[in-house]
């Protein structure tokens, strides 16, 4: 179904879970800026909490996430006394605006914490915020996740969970410093359906040393044989010049550009001929499952999780490096660990960077989450919308995209080419040298 452009994917791009990126934060913003956001939270508002636990059990070598190895107790025991109290912080700002309708946890791995560590998180968050019955979401690592972590995520109401399992195949875990065998992601589901949890994502990969679409094929037979609710597969991102965990993975073992297309091609194959609906380009749900009903029924959005049916359009990230979205700005934690316990300990709100969005940024985010998530989105009242045709004519004439007026519809064989038609919406893309992952 898809062609291989070469061309039009010789481009890194940015996966767009933001507009503008991260790429473009400024270390003019800080705290004086989410203290302004903060204050616009209406009364009512839905919004939505993410929080940051950057530590693992064990650290895995593709991984470029903010995270760090959970072996000092009392490193992390020091990090979740400062996580409590930016979590006050944050509660006193708002004082008593908005409701929480989302929780999500990510990292790292949060399950390298005690349970008894989140139980006590959920109680501080209940007494910061309003939460109103929150639809709660946490990413687990299958390696060391027991019966008393399954019952800390039914006492505390979590629904949904998304699994780091990258790949079945032993010889690949090698090759990427993530052992984990076939039993223990079967253990870990079993868990997690026996506490309660109606929704499990599986997180896949292509593009892996030594992978195939052989390999590949394995990978997701074994995938569906537990039927998960939810997949993604992405691809491997090598960028060892800013991920150093990364230069322990072989680059010549890394298929190349036209192997990684074969395979993303696959693999959107065959989950689509099993019954999974496409979300995008890279996510699948079944037909039942609230991704897949956002899809069909025009309400999907993008955020900093991803692809998701939350509709709020407040996203507070609290945590080392966690990211916060409004309306009018993007708001980044310090990433270092130490000038993170710093700030809070000075009370002083975490932000390190950021952006304020104008309302030039605003309608290019819309029209490029509305691209993404519908495959269709109205330009007409873009800045400099010739610049942007003229970007964007090479995709038309290789048939992946089409106009119906100011309207642009990305065409079946274009899904793959997504993010590289939406980066000709962006301008800043245009004249930076950042340097960003495959394509696809």
């Amino acid at each position: 179904m898809w062609t291989y452009h070469p061309d039009l994917l010789a481009q890194p791009v940015p996966r767009y879970t933001s507009f503008p990126t991260a790429a473009e934060f400024s270390g003019a913003v800080g705290p004086p800026h989410l203290a302004q956001a903060l204050a616009t939270v209406g009364p009512d508002e839905a919004i939505s909490l993410y929080l940051h636990i950057p530590y693992c059990r064990e650290l895995c070598w593709y991984c470029g996430c903010n995270t760090g190895a959970a072996n000092r107790t009392q490193r992390v025991q020091a990090y979740l006394l400062r996580l409590i109290e930016e979590i006050t912080l944050v509660g006193k700002a708002l004082d008593g605006r908005g409701r929480v309708k989302r929780i999500a946890w990510g990292g790292g791995s949060p399950n390298a914490l005690n349970p008894t560590d989140f139980d006590a998180l959920m109680r501080h968050l209940s007494q910061a915020f309003r939460l109103d019955d929150p639809v709660m979401s946490v990413e687990i690592d299958p390696r060391g996740f027991e019966w008393d972590w399954a019952a800390a995520l039914a006492r505390n109401g979590v629904t949904r969970v998304s699994l780091g399992v990258q790949t079945f195949d032993p010889a690949i875990q090698a090759a990427i410093g993530r052992v984990q065998p076939t039993e223990m992601i079967a253990c870990t589901v079993a868990r997690l359906r026996a506490a309660g949890v109606s929704s499990i994502n599986f997180d896949l990969m292509y593009g892996l040393p030594f992978q195939t679409v052989d390999t590949l094929a394995s990978t997701l037979e074994t995938a569906l044989s537990f039927r998960p609710d939810r997949l993604a597969v992405f691809g491997y991102a090598h960028v060892p010049h800013l991920i150093a965990r990364q230069r322990q993975i072989d680059d010549s073992a890394l298929p190349d550009a036209e192997a990684r297309f074969a395979q993303a091609e696959f693999a959107f194959d065959w989950l689509t001929c099993e019954g999974y609906k496409p979300i995008g380009f890279d996510h699948f749900a079944l037909p039942e499952d609230a991704l897949a009903i956002a899809a069909r029924n025009g309400t999907l959005r993008r955020n900093f999780q991803g692809f998701t049916e939350d509709p709020a359009d407040v996203l507070i990230g609290l945590g080392a490096s966690a990211i916060s979205q409004f309306p009018g700005w993007l708001l980044q934690n310090e990433k270092n660990a130490g000038r993170y316990h710093l700030r809070i300990a000075n009370g002083l709100l975490a932000t390190e960077r950021g952006w304020v969005r104008s309302r030039s940024d605003q309608r290019i985010g819309r029209a490029i989450e509305a691209l993404l998530c519908q495959g269709v989105a109205d330009l007409s009242d873009l800045p400099d919308i010739a610049a942007v045709e003229h970007r964007l004519a090479r995709y038309v004439a290789a048939g992946l995209a089409t106009w119906h007026d100011r309207r642009l519809l990305i065409r079946p064989e274009g899904l793959p080419y997504a993010r590289t038609i939406a980066a000709a919406l962006d301008p800043y893309r245009q004249q930076s040298a950042v340097r960003f992952s495959s394509a696809i």
